[in-house]
């Protein structure tokens, strides 16, 4: 069994992961977050928001809507540009993300009749020339017919930070540079999500937005790269499946200047992105300062410089971040206990750092009498107010 098919199982066995709507046959790619999940997830937003919000003073925090109108999405220019080719079997009727399928090494650009080679993963038939498919979620608000407001949820967090620019600033009576960082989840229609909470439709971030002078942006750049490695670096057992890797200019998105990925070399496809540092230039605040009307731009107090602030980005899928410590965690061990009859050739353990690990204490106790049950509850009464606990009677010791 390969290595992400053990975790599968584990997170399910474990209370970690489970299928969304499994009763009814599931939903693709669509996943809910258990018991245990639920801590580990918790844990690893705590640890981000301690280090990003509360152990600076140029960092503020938001949580904005998930739902907006389409001009946010038209400023943003995710409805002309946030799409990815899409091409159909006309066989199976199956559909791909052309740029995933395995042995494409030509342009998407150049003609399907061209690259006749190239045949449906599943089927082997004939797939349709490509289109573009647009990966925002629309929606309609309202509940007159033909009154309804076209709206989409959110394709990304930082939209909402960028909305909420002028009042964060002026509310926190904040001097630039200074960051808004949010939590919160974001929708993306994806083509062929997979790899187990990998790549989801619905999903959460661990966004930070950092408002600079244009001169001052390869200096903040370089820092929040060297704030995101390390972030992730803290947390892990085996630094040497952690890298930083640059994009090449065909990656780059319509609104980077530059950008660098965390990446970590799974068991299931090899290095794959965990986290994202963009110099995102001055084209988000120019863009909605156009679309609204509305000026966006920052006079500094000192000097009377006025100036659209460059922004620098810090992004993390909260899954993905679960993911990658997963792996990171998960070790296969020589069973340490019980009779020769009983044991299992391995064990399994998770190496979690003590930071993101979902229980921090468990309350064992050695009989099920009475007296000891008591002094056992006593205890765990006392340590639950500040650890997440779990108490446990029933298992042998050891377990």
């Amino acid at each position: 069994m390969e290595k992400i098919e053990k975790i599968i199982s584990l997170a399910k066995r474990r209370g970690f992961v489970f299928p969304s709507s499994e009763i009814y046959g599931g939903i693709r790619s669509g996943y809910d977050y258990g018991p245990l999940g639920l801590e580990l997830v918790k844990n690893i937003k705590q640890a981000w928001w301690q280090a990003m919000v509360q152990e600076r003073n140029d960092v503020y925090g938001l949580d904005s809507n998930i739902l907006s109108p389409r001009i946010v999405w038209e400023a943003s220019g995710h409805l002309e540009n946030f799409t990815d080719p899409l091409v159909e079997c006309k066989k199976c009727h199956k559909r791909f993300r052309l740029d995933k399928i395995e042995s494409i090494s030509t342009s998407t650009s150049t003609p399907l009749s061209d690259r006749s080679e190239i045949k449906c993963p599943e089927c082997g038939g004939e797939l349709t020339e490509p289109k573009q498919f647009n990966l925002l979620m629309k929606t309609q608000l309202g509940i007159v017919e033909g009154e309804k407001g076209e709206a989409y949820l959110r394709g990304e967090t930082c939209q909402g930070i960028y909305l909420n620019y002028l009042n964060v600033k002026d509310s926190m009576r904040a001097r630039v540079p200074f960051g808004i960082a949010q939590i919160g989840k974001a929708f993306r229609n994806e083509i062929t999500p997979g790899n187990f909470i990998f790549r989801t439709r619905e999903f959460e971030q661990m966004e930070m937005q950092y408002f600079v002078n244009e001169k001052d942006a390869n200096q903040y750049f370089k820092a929040w790269k060297e704030w995101t490695f390390a972030w992730y670096k803290k947390y892990i057992n085996d630094e040497n499946k952690l890298r930083m890797r640059q994009h090449e200019k065909s990656e780059l998105a319509h609104y980077a200047k530059e950008a660098w990925d965390v990446e970590y070399e799974t068991s299931f496809s090899g290095w794959n992105e965990f986290a994202g540092v963009h110099n995102r230039g001055n084209w988000d605040l120019s863009r909605h300062g156009e679309f609204s009307k509305q000026k966006l731009d920052y006079m500094d107090p000192e000097t009377g410089e006025r100036f659209i602030p460059w922004v620098q980005e810090v992004s993390m899928g909260v899954g993905r971040a679960m993911l990658l410590f997963l792996e990171d965690a998960y070790t296969e061990v020589e069973t340490r206990s019980g009779d020769d009859e009983s044991k299992h050739e391995t064990e399994v353990v998770l190496k979690l750092h003590p930071a993101l690990a979902p229980i921090k204490m468990a309350i064992l106790p050695l009989a099920k009498k009475e007296p000891v049950q008591k002094l056992a509850l006593e205890i765990q009464s006392r340590l639950n107010k500040k650890y997440m606990t779990q108490y446990d009677e029933t298992g042998s010791i050891g377990k």
